[in-house]
């Protein structure tokens, strides 16, 4: 039996913060689940609200189960512990010319985070999101016995999880298939968008797809320049593709080159220091109008350098704002949601993709359309301005990711993932009638009953 502790945790935004009960079990068979009572499962903490908090519970840390069961190098697929990181996983399968089929942001997340959170990232267009590689989950059930599910076995389970947000049960196993790469560069692309509707344009055009698609987007533009961007894109380098130098090499990955030791103060992140940051690198990344080789690390994982970045938005935190948009209403609502911030608070982030069908996941959060992420520091009368970006998404027909989440109302939620709600929480008390599986996310969205 793992040892109970207290300790401070927030998500990756640092707000909200809890002290709360944890365990750090060496291996899932120390959990007794009558003896801890009611629990939500944490690998890094990289989801940004309080997904992975429980303030009258316990916080399982999966940090240390991050062994590989299995790797066949022939066909790709990987066993491995919820545990394991894609740092880690990295660090094996890059040698032998395999790539994860979806990355999110930060290679600092744990497997079974992937699977919980459903993650996407910028290939969702073409290869879905991360539960629509995994072949298999193992899981932890409310009555302490291990279950085995997939697409094929126990569906509606998996499907459940997929996106669940860690309330269907601990993910103990993975089993996700990876793709070939030839090399470990990206051959990458950068142009300038003038605005909102011409960035648009770009993404529905074949013209400028790639593998992978994403958008800077200057969240301080206005006028005639409002959605001013520089998309990016890029794909897996061909050998073919790259100078005789660089084919057998490996492209060394780098950690973090910088770290922030202490909250910044709230002034320092403002519309003026901010929009010549802005304005600046607008023109430096037009630079890069040839394609270009480009590290896996600087053209996936860029804030990966820089080691706790979440502490430049100050000691109260930020909030991450992530929504989604039907194509049909997207360009409409994107404009809205613009101008709401500049009406009331600018994003000094933020980010467009497409995304491609709607996955299978109950929960899961993309869906055709585009998505949108801004982020915003914590300060007072943020969270009526966020009420507004809700309203907003949801007369879209869009919604947020809870994964992101640390503020929405549950009336919203129900509303945004009223399609499926009532599916997955079928299938959540079939399975946990007790709720032993619950976080202060769930209570909030009232997801969970107790």
């Amino acid at each position: 039996m793992a040892v109970t502790t207290r300790m401070e945790l927030s998500g990756w935004g640092r707000f909200p913060r809890g002290l709360v009960s944890v365990q750090i079990p060496e291996k899932a068979s120390e959990i007794n689940l009558n003896e801890s009572g009611r629990v939500i499962a944490r690998g890094l903490g990289r989801s940004y609200g309080n997904a992975a908090l429980l303030n009258d519970g316990v916080v399982i840390l999966t940090e240390r189960w991050n062994r590989s069961v299995s790797f066949c190098q022939e066909t790709g697929l990987l066993t491995a512990e919820s545990g394991l990181t894609l740092a880690e996983l990295l660090n094996f399968s890059l040698p032998v010319r395999w790539f994860p089929p979806v990355v999110p942001g930060t290679k600092w997340v744990t497997l079974g985070g992937c699977v919980a959170a459903d993650i996407h990232g910028k290939n969702h267009h073409r290869q879905g999101a991360f539960g629509d590689h995994v072949q298999e989950l193992e899981l932890l059930g409310a009555d302490g016995t291990r279950v085995r599910c997939s697409p094929g076995n126990n569906s509606d389970l998996f499907w459940a999880t997929v996106g669940g947000m860690g309330l269907t049960g601990i993910i103990t196993e993975v089993v996700v298939q990876l793709f070939p790469i030839e090399n470990s560069w990206i051959i990458a692309q950068h142009h300038q968008a003038r605005n909102l509707d011409q960035v648009l344009e770009m993404f529905d055009s074949p013209h400028w797809d790639d593998t992978y698609t994403v958008a800077w987007l200057d969240g301080l533009a206005k006028g005639k320049g409002l959605g001013r961007s520089i998309l990016i894109r890029g794909h897996h380098a061909k050998n073919a593709e790259l100078p005789e130098s660089l084919r057998h090499g490996k492209a060394k990955q780098s950690g973090s080159r910088l770290s922030v030791k202490f909250d910044f103060p709230g002034w320092l992140l403002n519309p003026w220091t901010v929009g010549g940051f802005n304005s600046a690198y607008y023109r430096w990344q037009a630079r890069h109008i040839q394609p270009f080789p480009c590290k896996i690390d600087s053209f996936f994982f860029p804030l990966d350098r820089i080691g706790g970045w979440n502490r430049l938005y100050g000691k109260r935190g930020f909030i991450q704002y992530q929504c989604v948009l039907p194509p049909q209403n997207a360009r409409a609502g994107l404009l809205r949601l613009l101008e709401e911030s500049h009406r009331g608070r600018p994003s000094f982030l933020a980010v467009l993709k497409r995304f491609g069908p709607e996955g299978k996941g109950l929960l899961s959060f993309p869906m055709e359309g585009y998505t949108l992420t801004m982020d915003f520091a914590v300060t007072d009368n943020l969270f009526p301005f966020l009420d507004r970006l809700d309203e907003i998404v949801l007369n879209q027909g869009g919604r947020v990711y809870l994964a992101k989440d640390a503020r929405m109302r549950p009336e919203t939620f129900r509303a945004m993932y009223s399609d499926r709600l009532a599916a997955w929480s079928a299938i959540k008390k079939r399975v946990d009638p007790q709720n032993r599986f619950v976080s202060d996310l769930a209570r909030r969205l009232e997801m969970v009953k107790g």
